[in-house]
């Protein structure tokens, strides 16, 4: 199974100056696991909610092409939610759908390697849980900020640089990658 932590993923590939929205998810899952079966492949994101405001309903708008584009892709989607903080979203949820998925994989032997990815620490307790069942726990990270917790905790891990994910993206939607 794979399980993407999207707000993760999308920072991640925004550093990288690559979108989320094109992305070819299909491919990239089909990447990772090889000639591999997948029992299921999950995107988890907060959900945005429109307030009236014109930034709200393009976000809103975005992620709901996002969802479509998922579908597409094979990929099914969980919600968490987004709590607005002092004029910020924080999202909620997310890693805990995302553990609970993995442990429940766990023990009702869904699956025998679930990639992970995510570099959310907050995870190593249910991935420590699932490969105590036996289970492969493979996080999946990027190149220019890999989680060493995550490295340390995984029984294996693979790494993607930008030059990695750009057979994913159409040429025509590359952006220039920022610089610090």
């Amino acid at each position: 199974m794979i399980l993407i932590d999207g707000s993760n993923f999308y920072h991640k590939l925004k550093d990288l100056g690559l979108q989320t929205l094109a992305f070819d998810y299909a491919a990239f899952s089909l990447l990772l696991s090889g000639n591999r079966q997948m029992a299921q492949r999950t995107y988890y994101v907060g959900e945005v909610r429109t307030d009236g405001t014109a930034h709200a309903q393009k976000l809103y708008n975005n992620q709901q092409k996002l969802i479509a584009h998922l579908k597409t892709c094979g990929f099914r989607y969980q919600f968490g939610y987004l709590l607005k903080s002092g004029g910020i979203f924080h999202e909620k949820g997310v890693d805990v759908h995302m553990a609970v998925d993995m442990l429940v994989a766990a023990y009702e032997n869904l699956c025998e390697r679930i990639y992970l990815v995510s570099s959310d620490t907050d995870l190593i307790p249910a991935i420590q849980k699932a490969q105590a069942k036996g289970k492969i726990v493979e996080y999946v990270g990027f190149s220019h900020q890999v989680s060493l917790a995550m490295t340390r905790v995984c029984k294996e891990t693979k790494t993607f640089t930008r030059d990695d994910l750009l057979p994913f993206i159409p040429p025509q939607l590359l952006t220039r990658k920022r610089t610090a």
